[in-house]
């Protein structure tokens, strides 16, 4: 096995390219009163208008306590809205907001801008192969690490999410 130190940790590499890319992100992002964790879900919520809280932590990476800091700061801002649950009051649902769809359309193509920047250099097979194999070890490092670190990011999946968002951005222009 290598490991020749933390410039060979798995961990410490993983980290750092993290905060690059939410850094460059983060720039791309500047005008818009946006984090990258606020616009995860946000975008998660722009999927399925209607989700719950834990769902949506689920589906954007995040744990109870953060998903509701995000939340709580993504209404302020007025781009979600919540309403109780009929049935059960302590059940609230999430809706995303006019001024919110507007603010996707806005940040989906410098998402995919910020991303095309951290992936220059990679062609084509090596962005399925990175994203295959990153995807195989977010399986690999256990789905109890969180609220659902099992997604499914082999090459044929990321292809079919490349594909969506295309698809999405030619709907909204």
């Amino acid at each position: 096995m290598l490991n020749n130190g933390l410039d060979e940790s798995l961990g410490f590499l993983l980290g750092v390219a993290y905060r690059k890319v939410a850094q460059l992100f983060q720039h791309h992002l500047k005008d818009h009163n946006m984090t990258p964790e606020q616009w995860a879900v946000l975008y998660r919520i722009s999927e399925e208008d209607g989700m719950i809280q834990r769902e949506i932590g689920r589906r954007a990476e995040k744990d109870k306590p953060t998903t509701t800091r995000i939340l709580a700061s993504l209404e302020e801002k007025g781009l979600i809205r919540k309403v109780g649950g009929t049935e059960d009051r302590r059940s609230v649902r999430v809706y995303i907001t006019p001024e919110g769809r507007t603010k996707v359309q806005q940040i989906e193509p410098l998402e995919r801008a910020a991303m095309e920047e951290a992936r220059a250099g990679f062609s084509d097979e090596e962005y399925k192969l990175l994203m295959g194999l990153l995807g195989r070890l977010i399986r690999n490092s256990g789905p109890d690490l969180g609220p659902g670190l099992s997604p499914d990011l082999s090459p044929d999946k990321v292809q079919k999410q490349d594909e969506f968002k295309q698809d999405r951005s030619v709907e909204h222009q």
